[in-house]
């Protein structure tokens, strides 16, 4: 379970594991009380409960609706699906394909760009032009390695989910050759730190967790 955090209008939001989500489903229906209305949303499902708390469960790869609703949405979001997964910041990346929480192949690199420098002038105007450079070269060395450790797999991928710093991973989703990943990228964004292989490895508690939105009586 991810930690919770405000949401915007209102109310908190959270990750829910796949596997533990009827049992947190259980402890929703003891603290406010039986599910009285349960209808399809975006990509997943409104409850209200009997005190009218609602809550919003969106599943991490999309869901058509099929009776019954709760018990199918449960089982979709338990159904292992194969994801991507892109992480880049300056100076450092990393790559990965998942079948579930089982990590397939991967690549994690860095290149070295520059750190702040207090000098200004020419010496200033000098070290942002040698920084952009090292900058472009992350974003270019970001995209080959996409292409070769994503980029086979991408026909049977359900998802591509990304993380770091939204910018880079634009622009190296912006390449052509990496067309069909950025087509199958999905929010929300990953909450990581330095692209590790440790960080990578842990990334399916987040993509693959069921995003909530719970919002309570006044």
């Amino acid at each position: 379970m991810t930690r919770p955090r405000p949401a915007a209008g209102g109310g908190r939001q959270l990750g829910v594991g796949p596997e533990r989500l009827g049992r947190w489903l259980d402890g929703v229906a003891t603290r406010h009380g039986a599910f009285t209305a349960v209808e399809p949303a975006d990509d997943g499902l409104t409850i209200t409960c009997a005190d009218t708390t609602t809550v919003v469960l969106r599943a991490p790869f999309g869901w058509t609706p099929e009776a019954p609703l709760l018990g199918s949405f449960t089982a979709a979001a338990g159904r292992p699906r194969r994801a991507a997964v892109l992480l880049v910041r300056r100076g450092r990346w990393a790559v990965g394909v998942f079948d579930g929480d089982q990590l397939v192949v991967s690549k994690v690199d860095a290149r070295q760009v520059q750190g702040r420098t207090a000098a200004g002038g020419w010496s200033q105007q000098r070290f942002a032009r040698r920084r952009g450079h090292q900058t472009d070269a992350v974003v270019d060395h970001a995209v080959e390695t996409a292409a070769r450790v994503a980029l086979p797999h991408a026909d049977g991928l359900a998802a591509l989910f990304t993380g770091g710093d939204r910018g880079l991973t634009d622009e190296v989703l912006a390449d052509p050759r990496l067309r069909p990943l950025a087509a199958l990228r999905r929010d929300p964004a990953l909450d990581v730190g330095e692209p590790t292989k440790a960080v990578l490895l842990e990334t399916p508690k987040q993509f693959r967790a069921v995003q909530v939105l719970i919002r309570e009586p006044e």
